[in-house]
Order: structure tokens, then sequence, then C-alpha cells
């Protein structure tokens, strides 16, 4: 079947708005340029970078330019190639990440190829699109804390880990894969998700709002030496202070200015105790051992809430709000 000209979108042209500031649009299907693929998309998640980058927390370097198309996790099929590509043809399932190109609120979006990876059968769409930002930053995370997934984290690598904000978008992939690195895993959440989160594997769930929770301290007194940081506004010294004696690296996926400064002193003093901000670089081999372990049914996603194109706004307007268990996803085209 011919591509059209033309397609549903949804933009918004300024800084600011919110939901509100999505608008519904008929645009022209854009043209993958050398080293990009056409996607029919099936499926998009939404997530915070895509609100804070409208809000404008990487203003005035992005968007590039308005009108802007947002969000970057993409599940769809292949239906051209830009120049260049050979390793994907018309028909492929894929998932990708165009980040900062965006592009997901619509029904055709173009991706970079070296960013886009098969979808197995057994990877749905609406689950393939939740992995490529929330999987990935979950697997530097605990990368960048010092785990190991090659087997032997256990003989040389940190043995028990925190996840805060465990039942979010990150952090509900953070504990699966700390577990599946082995490690003893205490997580927080709110109260109405301790079962859930226990259900993902977590030895120890802590209900953030308690004293316990509050503290970072699980019921074994275990402390941790590894740390992946889902949460925004816990501050460094509360995050320190549950570290092992001989250290420790918390490494934080909502990272503000002063965490960036804390890293750099601790960096020029040696301290034993770190915070390592984290700035999601995609890497197409970690997507490709993510889906595989999600078509082996070894990493769940867990989607909070579904949304069509048509109800975009409401799909935005919930990730603004912050408590969402999961992934919030767009469904394009009504493939799946």
């Amino acid at each position: 079947m011919a591509t059209p000209r033309t397609m549903k979108a949804v933009q918004y042209d300024k800084y600011g708005g919110g939901a509100e500031g999505l608008k519904h649009v008929e645009v022209p299907v854009p043209s993958p340029k050398k080293g990009e693929v056409l996607l029919k998309m099936e499926a998009a998640s939404i997530n915070p970078i895509d609100w804070k980058i409208q809000k404008g927390m990487l203003r005035p370097f992005l968007p590039g330019k308005f009108p802007f198309t947002p969000v970057g996790d993409l599940a769809g099929e292949v239906v051209e190639l830009g120049s260049g590509v050979t390793n994907f043809k018309p028909g492929d399932k894929v998932i990708s990440i165009s980040f900062p190109g965006g592009g997901g609120l619509a029904e055709y979006a173009v991706a970079p190829a070296s960013l886009t990876v098969a979808r197995p059968p057994e990877v749905s769409a609406v689950d393939g699109a939740c992995l490529p930002a929330a999987a990935s930053s979950a697997l530097q995370l605990l990368k960048l804390a010092g785990v190991s997934f090659d087997g032997t984290s256990g003989a040389t690598g940190p043995k028990n880990a925190l996840v805060t904000a465990a039942s979010g978008g990150v952090g509900h992939y953070a504990v699966q894969l700390a577990k599946l690195a082995g490690l003893h895993v205490t997580a927080t959440c709110g109260a109405r998700n301790v079962d859930f989160v226990r259900g993902l594997g977590a030895d120890e769930v802590l209900d953030y709002r308690t004293p316990e929770g509050a503290a970072l301290r699980g019921p074994s007194g275990r402390r941790y030496d590894a740390v992946a940081n889902c949460a925004a506004g816990v501050p460094w010294p509360a995050l320190k202070a549950v570290l092992a004696d001989e250290g420790g690296t918390v490494a934080d996926v909502t990272p503000g200015v002063s965490a960036a400064l804390t890293s750099i002193l601790q960096k020029a003093t040696f301290a034993k105790k770190r915070l390592a901000p984290l700035m999601l670089a995609p890497r197409r081999e970690e997507m490709e051992w993510l889906v595989g372990l999600a078509g082996q049914g070894k990493l769940r996603t867990v989607v909070d809430s579904r949304f069509p194109l048509s109800r975009a706004q409401e799909a935005w307007a919930k990730s603004v709000e912050g408590h969402a268990t999961g992934k919030i996803v767009v469904e394009i085209g009504g493939t799946e």
C-alpha cells in the first residue's frame, strides 16, 4: 500500500502550555534522509523528558524548531528506507528511539537506523515502544553504579541495591534488571504500589511516606553499594547516609546542577561514596539485549494506561502528573 502524502500528528508550537498546548494537525509525511527509516507508527511511549522539553528545560537548544512533534520512543513498521540503510526492509517490525528529533505522536515518523532494532512477535508494539528510553536508562543506571550483566557481578560487583521510585517507568525496569544481575534489591514506592513492586522481584519494599521509607532503610538494615535513584528531589546527604561504609555509587536519573557539581567534587577528592549523574546515551546493542529479554519473558513491561492518538493530550497530562505505575502509551493506527 502506498504511503499517503499527509498524516495526522500532534504538535506544539511554543514553549509551555502543557497538555493544552498540544494541537492536532494534518501535516506532510516526512521523508527519511540518509541513515534513516520511515515508520508507519503503531505505538509511542511518553517519557518525562518529552514534557520537560516542552516546558523549556533545554531551551534554547530543543526543540530545534517549532512546530514540533514530540515523543522519541517509537514502535512501528518500516515502510521506506533512506539512502545507505541496508539492514532493514519494508515490512519489518521495529522499535527505535528518535531523540532529539521526536516525531512519535504521528501516523508516520522517521528514525535513525542506527538506533532501530527488530521487534520479535513475542513483544507487542505497545510493550516495545516502552523499552527504548526507560529500559535503557535503567540498564545504564545500574551499569553506572557498578553492576555487571556478564554473570560475574556477584563475585566482584555490588551485592545490595536500592531502587527509588521503583513503580515508575525507569524504576520498574531497574528492579527487574537488578534481580537478573543477582542483587538483593530494596525498593521505594507509594503505598498503593508496594505489592506491585514486590511482584517485580524486590526483596524489601518501602513506602516512601513512612519514616523507614524516608530514611531509605529496609527491615534488614542492609546498606547499599549500588543505588539507582529514579526519584526527583532526594538529597545527596540522605543517599550518602545509606551507602556502605566501604563505598558505593548512587546513579541518578534525575540529576540537577547541584548533582553535577557534587559529582565533580567527589572525583577530585577521590571520595569512596559517589554520586554519578546519568545522561542517557542510547546504544543499539543494549536495546537489542533488552528486547531479547522481553521476548524471553525475563523483562516485563508494565503499562499504566493506553490512549489513542486522538486523546494524546490526556496521555501527556497523566505523565506530567507523575504518578503512573509503569509506562504511558499512545497507540496509533489500531494494528495491535
